[in-house]
């Protein structure tokens, strides 16, 4: 393991995978009424958009590739080719001019975010030192944070009414002309959020591919003979324990994410059909909302090495029932019932599950097939988040009138979370990846 210093550069350098994971879910959400006036979409094509985007089934196809080619080919073999396909994905959407260009630009976004995030964790784990692993995980969260944070905002100076939305206009009849509708024109502020992402990605990019491989990786590569892409996967179903982590791991991670991936691509648009705010109010939310969400991680940085996980992750899903049972109780109709649902779940974001999954996913697996392992996993609640997308656009209806029986379906969720994480929280903190993977695989991994 390196220094403190060089593990913390490479954290950051390698979080900006969670930075374009988030931005380009928040991306399309931020934008999606101006999207759906444009092409003239229904509730159902707007259901497709997440069922295939990075919030769902385009980073579930990915992840399952990416985790096991990480396991391979070297968490850098991912670095290095990983977001050209990402960028591409980019400049599909913001050329999309139909609804089949826009679906496949949000597609082939979501595979490069579903192929790079299982390395990415993968690799902030094997390079970092015992006593910071849980802090370097905490600081590719706050990635996840800033990403949507910063999308927000270019959203709201670029949507119509923005501050900068005048120089949108000019720019949107420069470019398709002066007859441009009115439709068009708002949805090239999309357009422009999507260029962001398309240059924060170049620059991962350049960053990224200059990364020292995993010493843990090459470590395992020279001892194991035996390490085709097969046999890693055949290893993984063929040991019980692994099967047991996994049915643990993708249980937690599945029941939030259910819940959590309808926010992160309908937020704003729940906002402004159940809660009556404006495009620009429901974007400011989601913009605090997210900020608290980075705030809090922050906090847990700074003692996640140095306390009982169970406590931390318990806290974070007491806020995330707590901001639901909101919604059943006030309502989301008032200005009240709005903001305390969005600062208690930006309160349970900051101490999520997420964080334990991508923490305790790096652990509990050895290097052999630690990436393919959470690929798997998120393979399957990626894969599964889709399905519900869909399904929660019919229980939601048109205007929101099905949102009270969507929330009762969250709160379930949640507790279901809740009760397994507690039971099953695995006691690996301040150990190296080594003496668990020995405890728990015994000295043949």
């Amino acid at each position: 393991m390196g220094n403190n210093k060089g593990s913390l550069k490479s954290t950051i350098a390698v979080s900006l995978t969670n930075y374009l994971d988030a931005g380009a879910i928040v991306a399309g959400a931020s934008g999606l009424t101006l999207w759906q006036n444009y092409l003239g979409l229904s509730e159902v094509h707007l259901g497709w958009l997440n069922f295939i985007s990075a919030n769902c089934l385009g980073a579930a196809i990915g992840a399952i590739i990416g985790g096991f080619l990480a396991d391979k080919y070297g968490r850098k073999f991912i670095f290095t080719y990983n977001l050209l396909v990402y960028m591409l994905g980019v400049l599909l959407v913001m050329f999309s001019v139909n609804f089949p260009m826009l679906l496949c630009g949000f597609l082939v976004t979501g595979i490069s975010v579903g192929v790079g995030v299982p390395a990415s964790w993968t690799y902030i784990s094997e390079s970092s030192e015992v006593n910071n692993r849980g802090r370097n995980i905490c600081i590719s969260q706050m990635s996840w944070g800033f990403g949507p944070m910063c999308i927000l905002l270019l959203g709201m100076l670029f949507a119509p009414g923005g501050y900068l939305f005048g120089w949108v206009e000019s720019l949107a009849h420069a470019v398709g002309g002066s007859a441009l509708s009115e439709e068009a024109t708002n949805a090239f502020s999309s357009r422009i959020v999507f260029f962001s992402l398309f240059i924060v990605a170049f620059i991962a990019w350049n960053l990224q591919r200059g990364l020292q491989e995993s010493a843990e990786f090459e470590a395992n590569k020279a001892s194991n003979k035996k390490s085709g892409l097969l046999d890693n996967i055949a290893v993984l179903f063929q040991n019980s324990t692994a099967v047991k982590t996994v049915c643990f791991l993708a249980t937690i991670y599945l029941t939030w994410n259910l819940v959590a991936s309808v926010m992160g691509f309908f937020q704003p648009h729940i906002y402004e059909t159940a809660g009556g705010v404006s495009n620009e109010q429901a974007n400011w939310m989601n913009c605090i909302q997210w900020a608290i969400i980075v705030g809090v991680t922050f906090i847990v940085s700074k003692f996640i090495d140095k306390t009982a996980h169970k406590g931390i992750y318990i806290f974070g899903l007491v806020a995330a029932i707590s901001a639901w049972l909101v919604i059943v109780t006030i309502g989301v109709n008032g200005m009240a019932g709005l903001w305390a649902f969005a600062i208690l779940w930006g309160i349970q974001g900051g101490s999520s599950p997420q964080i334990f999954y991508a923490l305790w996913g790096s652990e509990l697996f050895p290097a052999k097939f630690r990436a393919g392992a959470q690929g798997l996993m998120f393979f399957i609640v990626r894969g599964l988040s889709a399905l519900w997308g869909l399904v929660f656009t019919i229980i939601y209806g048109e205007n929101g009138e099905g949102f009270t029986i969507a929330a009762w379906c969250m709160i379930a969720l949640l507790t279901i979370s809740l009760i397994v994480g507690v039971i099953g929280c695995p006691n690996t903190r301040g150990r190296s990846l080594a003496d668990i993977t020995r405890e728990r695989y015994g000295e043949d991994f």
